[in-house]
């Protein structure tokens, strides 16, 4: 028997001081003590240095028991005295209590009553002690009761020292390395909060980081106001696969008379403080709030750590969990540790969002007042006198003092937009803006962000809220250029707003209204395109209810000359060009010339004459009266049958590829001079059976 005990004790002392695995560890000693002495479960409760609180280091099952997660849970403290721990510490001597008697002493419910529940009856209590210092306590609770020898006993005093030298040196590695783990978020959350700007990324890099060292279930930083609303800051949940999400700011709104309850627990999160297991059970009993979220969030306990205490407001991160008891003081410590750096980090982020937010402000009315100012026209610059234009000009007169839908038809290039500012300017709503959108400058997916605005995190890259259109063109004017390219899901959410003048942004709740008159603009002829099934017909007709059509300039070749007139003397000036004279073989190519780019395409002829011409006249490098000859056109009598407008379209296409020698695209291509997309162009030219190489020839 010595030779076994010596042999058992020397193993035992080996393993103690090669093995750094607690539960290694504690699984080589507890299989070593269950060959010796039979038990059916062992504890081992460790006390802290001042004696007044104790807590579970280890606890493992040989058999079908069971005790609840709660009494099993380490990271909680319970007070020593007036306990059985007390009096087995006192006593200091190994001793075999009967676990009914003690259930009898001391009441409340322990461990020990689910052990007796199960025929657990008796427990031999092993006192820890190093260096005349008690540690604490092993257990070896049985069903039956033990039979302990003298040399059983001291046996298991020597056995009770070696486990006193395991479990002082793993709390200390447990110390150690609880500190460098601290030190670690220290330095990760203050990275974090120096290198991080945007809200939402921050704070869940901070509830990520703060995890490793304390698990929990909730992050949140609110701020709650003397009258009992709050904002939330930023609130994470932690997932099933333990990453964290953000939750609902909007949760709270179905939880009826919460502001009232928020109130009655103002009082919680303005001190720090840790509350678990009895703590957290009186505070539900006493705060509704505290009993909501224990009844419907599962939570069990909670810490706080206010930022700031102010006299209007106060700031407070806090952290719950499922688990009793979760939280300790050094939990507490470690991020009240955190509180001045984070607080810091809100302050800069509440001016940064600030500036942020005037900023976006001051830019969108840059781009949507300011621009307007600038570009803000009349009658003035409808250039021409010709019987053509005269009756477009009347309409608009008509039109403009009302709120009624305009719609804009035209080739391109003759100027629709200028109507839509004149439209504009001649209405009641003059003093708000003319908001434009072209509905073919954007993809698809886009334009719905465009019109309507979208909410922060309404879908990937959403990181803002974003106003629409229609939002800002309230009470002023929304001009939708090119709105035959809408695709048919919105040309339905576009009908909505024409007809209720309400919409919701996209990822929002909220339905906004909007007084906002809409002028349409098309080259397109959306009769075709209502027939071909590409564009709704009610939509339509809730777009054509006062029509405009401006009239090509080929229709127009008397104001061609006061056009060139116009152009050239805002050409000149802008550029310091000296004035040159307008040959009069020039003039009348330019009234002969069909014009497919129309008035744009003037313009630009016209701004490259300036910038090449050298001698008293204007010199057309690009422009000859060859060139004009190339595509006369034909006077039509009275009786001559009229050209359809798919003839006519193709008739314009032809012309501006003989002019580019069959080039589609690039700087000198059909496109550019057609002002159109070089693929919207192509398939225009398919679909009209036009063949780039007949054109070249």
């Amino acid at each position: 028997m010595p030779n076994q005990e010596e042999s058992l004790l020397l193993y035992l002392n080996e393993a103690i001081a090669t093995t750094r695995n607690k539960e290694g560890l504690f699984r080589i000693v507890t299989e070593k003590l269950r060959l010796i002495f039979p038990f059916d479960v062992i504890s081992i409760v460790t006390i802290d240095t001042e004696g007044q609180y104790k807590r579970l280091f280890l606890r493992d099952y040989f058999t079908d028991l069971t005790i609840p997660s709660r009494h099993n849970n380490r990271n909680l403290r319970h007070p020593i005295a007036g306990t059985p721990t007390e009096r087995i510490l006192l006593d200091n001597k190994i001793q075999t209590l009967d676990l009914q008697e003690v259930a009898k002493e001391y009441k409340g419910e322990s461990p020990f009553n689910y052990l007796i529940q199960q025929g657990v009856r008796f427990m031999t209590v092993v006192p820890l002690r190093i260096a005349g210092t008690s540690l604490g306590v092993m257990c070896l609770a049985s069903r039956r009761h033990p039979h302990f020898e003298p040399a059983d006993l001291s046996l298991l005093g020597k056995i009770g020292s070696l486990v006193a030298v395991a479990v002082s040196n793993t709390l200390a590695f447990e110390e150690v390395a609880q500190r460098e783990r601290e030190k670690s978020i220290q330095l990760a959350v203050n990275n974090a909060l120096l290198s991080i700007k945007e809200r939402g990324q921050l704070f869940h890099t901070v509830a990520t980081e703060i995890n490793r060292v304390v698990p929990y279930d909730y992050f949140g930083v609110r701020i709650r106001y003397r009258d009992g609303t709050h904002k939330a800051f930023a609130e994470f949940g932690k997932q099933d696969d333990g990453t964290f999400a953000p939750l609902d700011p909007d949760r709270w709104n179905e939880v009826p008379e919460y502001g009232q309850m928020e109130g009655e627990a103002m009082e919680l999160f303005q001190h720090p403080a840790i509350y678990g297991d009895e703590s957290f059970r009186r505070l539900s009993d006493k705060y509704r709030l505290m009993r909501y979220i224990a009844e419907h969030r599962n939570t069990r306990s909670l810490l706080i750590a206010p930022l700031w205490v102010q006299e209007d407001q106060t700031a407070v991160l806090s952290l719950s969990s499922k688990e009793e008891g979760n939280f300790d003081e050094t939990d507490l410590e470690l991020i009240k540790g955190l509180v001045p750096q984070i607080t810091l980090t809100m302050q800069n982020l509440f001016a940064f969002e600030q500036i942020e937010s005037l900023s976006a402000q001051l830019e969108q009315e840059r781009t949507y007042l300011i621009d307007e100012i600038n570009t803000t026209a009349n009658f003035g610059e409808f250039i021409g006198q010709s019987p053509t234009i005269q009756p477009v000009l009347t309409r608009i007169t008509q039109v403009a003092p009302t709120d009624t839908t305009v719609l804009i038809s035209g080739e391109t290039g003759t100027g629709k937009e200028l109507v839509a500012r004149a439209l504009h300017n001649l209405s009641p709503r003059r003093d708000r803006a003319l908001i434009k959108l072209n509905c073919a400058a954007l993809p698809a997916q886009l334009i719905e962000s465009e019109l309507f605005g979208h909410e922060k995190g309404a879908f990937t890259g959403a990181v803002d809220r974003r106003i629409g259109k229609f939002e800002l063109a309230d009470g002023g004017t929304i001009f939708l250029d090119e709105v035959g390219e809408l695709p048919l899901d919105l040309q339905a959410k576009l009908l909505r707003v024409l007809q209720e003048k309400e919409f919701e942004r996209i990822g929002g709740r909220r339905v906004i209204h909007s007084n906002a008159r809409v002028i349409a603009a098309t080259n397109r002829v959306l009769e075709d395109e209502v027939a071909a099934g590409r564009f709704r017909a009610d939509l339509y007709y809730r777009l054509n209810v006062f029509p405009v059509r401006l009239p090509a300039l080929r229709e127009r070749p008397e104001d061609i000359e006061p056009l060139i007139r116009f152009f050239l003397e805002g050409f000149t000036k802008k550029m310091g060009k000296p004035v040159r004279g307008l040959r009069e073989r020039d003039l009348r190519a330019m009234q002969q010339y069909s014009w497919p780019g129309n008035i744009r395409e003037l313009e630009h002829v016209l701004e490259q004459a300036v910038i090449v011409s050298t001698g008293p006249f204007l010199e057309f490098a690009g422009f000859s009266a060859a060139a004009a000859q190339a595509s006369p056109p034909i006077p039509l009598p009275d009786y001559a049958p009229i050209k359809t407008l798919r003839d006519q379209e193709r008739d314009h296409i032809l012309a501006a590829l003989q002019r580019t020698g069959g080039r589609v695209s690039g700087p000198n291509g059909a496109a550019v001079l057609l002002d159109i997309n070089p693929k919207t162009l192509e398939a225009r030219m398919k679909k009209l059976g036009i063949q780039r190489t007949v054109v070249a020839t």
